[in-house]
């Protein structure tokens, strides 16, 4: 039922706006069979089982090389399908799902007998969220099974905003990768406590504190999050040095590292001069995040020893942002 592919992953390239209905039923047979499928949504490309399958499950951590303590998202396609993992459902749970999902909001709930052990990572929780990707959302629909998808990347990488991330990081470990462009928003989704009468956040993401009425400064539960994806391994980390510059300040440290004779990337609003490779230029926060995996990725296949990163003010989806950054930079 979960066994591993024979050669290199099949490669299922579709329209993100209206994708094709062969290929997702052709994807999410898989899935039901007890494959593993790579598909874009529209935070970053999800690895999927089926969560139900707790070999399937397996598998996606030992592709990965993920913590087995490290509990999966489960992704449906509707907020029906929340009452079919959760224990009971709380009032604060169903309101953020009307008002977020579909959408980068990760519920966390008690979770319904049944779900097998690896999927949740021990924990009597459950993560749950409704992907906003037309391709996602398609795909969920057809596989009829709620579906365990952490980042479709080897543990501890950049996460892929790009079904070449993909490829390069698992291509020989699963078996189909459903193409549909890139990312739109490029960083992972917010992890929140649902279970009590205000949410906890117990991972930054896409969607603010602001967003979800939070007071600035509100310490959530912190980066050590036990009930949360994401949050107690290394993770984001490129195969260079990652440094933080100021805003305002990124060309001149890296024209500073170029001149002591570092091959150094920049991601900033400007360029800076010499032999600084520019990765990636950004407006605003929104942009940097759609940037910022990609733009390691780059620097890795161009060689880089160091990439400068300059930052932003970590409000709104830039606090977000700087986590990822902070991350990545503690390597």
């Amino acid at each position: 039922m979960s066994s591993p592919p024979t050669g290199g992953a099949r490669l299922l390239r579709v329209d993100p706006l209206s994708p094709d209905r062969a290929a997702i039923s052709e994807a999410a047979a898989v899935l039901r069979s007890g494959g593993l499928v790579a598909f874009p949504t529209e935070t970053v490309y999800g690895l999927g089982a089926r969560a139900d399958d707790a070999a399937a499950v397996t598998r996606v951590f030992a592709a990965k090389g993920r913590p087995a303590d490290n509990p999966l998202i489960v992704h449906v396609a509707g907020v029906d399908d929340l009452g079919r993992l959760a224990a009971a459902l709380p009032p604060l749970a169903i309101e953020l799902a009307t008002r977020f999902w579909p959408g980068p909001l990760t519920l966390v709930v008690d979770a319904a007998p049944g779900i097998p052990e690896v999927t949740v990572g021990g924990l009597s929780t459950v993560a749950v969220r409704v992907p906003a990707h037309p391709v996602a959302l398609a795909l969920l629909a057809a596989a009829g099974v709620p579906v365990a998808a952490p980042s479709a990347n080897r543990s501890g990488r950049p996460s892929p905003t790009a079904a070449a991330h993909v490829i390069a990081d698992l291509g020989d470990r699963i078996d189909v990768v459903v193409d549909g462009g890139p990312c739109r928003v490029g960083v992972e989704s917010t992890v929140v406590d649902a279970r009590a009468a205000v949410p906890v956040v117990l991972r930054e993401g896409a969607v603010s504190r602001e967003q979800l009425g939070l007071p600035d400064g509100d310490p959530g539960a912190g980066e050590d999050a036990a009930g949360s994806p994401g949050t107690r391994h290394r993770h984001y980390a490129p195969r260079c040095a990652v440094e933080i510059a100021p805003p305002g300040g990124g060309p001149a440290r890296a024209d500073a590292l170029a001149r002591v004779g570092r091959k150094v990337g920049l991601v900033a609003p400007v360029p800076a001069g010499g032999d600084v490779l520019h990765l990636a230029a950004y407006a605003d926060a929104r942009e940097l995040a759609t940037a910022l995996y990609g733009a390691l990725r780059s620097a890795e296949e161009a060689g880089m020893d160091v990439v400068v990163i300059e930052s932003v003010e970590p409000v709104g989806l830039g606090r977000a942002v700087m986590d990822r950054i902070r991350r990545a930079a503690a390597g």
